[in-house]
């Protein structure tokens, strides 16, 4: 009797407690902070309501008349040659979920989120704005195809975003 005792003693022990807390309060955060990957972007915001913020989907850049972003919820085409302006900006963040959950290490590390705002002008000449999140292999790829196709050149946000763009 008294192994079973010792064995149910140390499962409720302080630090497995703590542990337990911490990871539980962090896991729900990881998915909201986690970059787009791969092929997918991310709709951040902008002026269509129909598109909730935060959305994933996929930017098509092939048509050779407008790119058009996809997601379960909606479609949007944005005409190239209505693009009116392109700005590139980054925002770097600590990654402090994974460094709770796995290895207090990664408070030393940043990842960085590639962000791209189109403007342009919809079919009726309405000013439209939308906030892309890229991932960081397509990042140079999607900006250098928008500005081929629409004649506008990419602005960058700052300095730090001109030296780290693409990368």
């Amino acid at each position: 009797m008294p192994a079973v005792y010792t064995m149910r003693r140390l499962h409720h022990t302080p630090s497995r407690r703590i542990f337990l807390l911490l990871a539980g309060a962090t896991v729900p955060l990881l998915p909201a902070s986690a970059a787009v990957r791969g092929d997918e972007v991310m709709y951040v915001g902008g002026t269509f309501s129909q598109i909730p913020d935060k959305t994933e989907g996929k930017l098509d850049l092939t048509p050779s008349t407008a790119a058009v972003f996809t997601s379960k919820a909606s479609e949007i085409k944005i005409p190239f040659k209505s693009i009116t302006s392109l700005e590139y900006g980054q925002k770097a963040g600590r990654r402090v979920g994974v460094a709770l959950v796995v290895n207090p290490l990664f408070l030393l590390s940043k990842k960085r989120k590639h962000y791209l705002s189109v403007g342009f002008a919809d079919e009726s000449g309405n000013k439209q704005g939308i906030v892309f999140e890229l991932s960081k292999g397509k990042t140079r790829s999607v900006i250098t195809t928008l500005e081929t196709k629409s004649g506008k050149t990419v602005e960058f946000e700052s300095e730090d975003a001109k030296k780290h763009y693409g990368n």
